[in-house]
C-alpha cells in the first residue's frame, strides 16, 4: 500500500467513509479541463443527513493535475460521527458565481480512541434498547395508563418483538455489507459447485 500521507498517492475520488480524527485527502482531476484551477475554485460542503447545524467544508488546493482536498486530523476530530450528504461546488473566481457540480455521501465513523465512543450502528443500539424493554416488560406489563387527564399508551409486547426483529435484520444486512467490502462471505451466501 502506498503512503496515504503523500498527495501523489491521493485517491481520485472522495472517500465513502472515514473515522473522526483521521487525516483524509483525495483529488478530483475529472473536471480540471473544463474548470482550470487558475480560473475556478472548488469546495465540498457536507451536512449531517438527519438535519441540524452539523456542517463542514473542505476547500481544494491546486495541484499539477487537478484539485486536492485535504482534511487534517485536527479538522476531522471536530466533525461529529454520522452520515453526511455532500455537494461539490465550483466557483468562478472572476465573478463569484457558483454551481453544484456533484453530490454524494460520507459516512463518518466514531473514533474508538474516544472514551465515550459507541461503535455500534444505530440498528444495533435500537435492537439492544428494545431487548432491554422486553426484559423489563414482564415486571411492569401495563399497556396504558392515565394520570391527571393525560394518557400514555405503551407499545404492545408483539410490537416490541416486531421492532426488535426489524432492527436485528438491519444489523445482519450491515454485517453482510461489511463482509462483502472485505471480500468475505457471510452465512447468507449460497455457494455452489459444478
Amino acid at each position: 500500500m502506498a503512503n496515504q500521507f503523500d498527495p501523489a498517492n491521493a485517491p481520485t475520488t472522495e472517500p465513502t467513509e472515514f473515522t473522526v480524527g483521521d487525516y483524509v485527502q483525495w483529488k478530483r482531476v475529472d473536471f480540471v479541463g473544463d474548470y482550470p484551477t487558475s480560473l475556478y475554485s472548488a469546495q465540498y460542503v457536507a451536512r449531517l443527513s438527519r438535519g441540524g447545524a452539523a456542517e463542514f467544508t473542505v476547500s481544494a488546493t491546486e495541484v499539477a493535475d487537478g484539485y486536492l482536498f485535504t482534511i487534517s486530523s485536527t479538522e476531522s476530530a471536530a466533525i461529529a460521527a454520522g452520515s453526511y450528504h455532500w455537494q461539490l461546488e465550483i466557483t468562478q473566481t472572476s465573478s463569484g458565481n457558483r454551481l453544484t457540480f456533484d453530490d454524494g455521501d460520507f459516512n463518518i465513523l466514531v473514533d474508538l480512541d474516544d472514551d465515550n465512543a459507541d461503535p455500534r450502528i444505530f440498528a444495533q443500539i435500537m435492537a439492544d434498547k428494545i431487548e432491554s424493554l422486553l426484559s423489563g416488560k414482564a415486571d411492569s406489563d401495563v399497556s396504558s395508563y392515565s394520570i391527571a387527564g393525560r394518557s400514555l399508551t405503551k407499545l404492545s409486547f408483539q410490537e416490541l418483538i416486531d421492532a426488535r426483529e426489524f432492527y436485528r435484520g438491519e444489523v445482519v444486512r450491515y454485517e453482510a455489507q461489511e463482509l462483502a467490502k472485505r471480500g468475505k462471505t457471510g452465512s447468507s451466501t449460497i455457494k455452489a459447485r459444478f
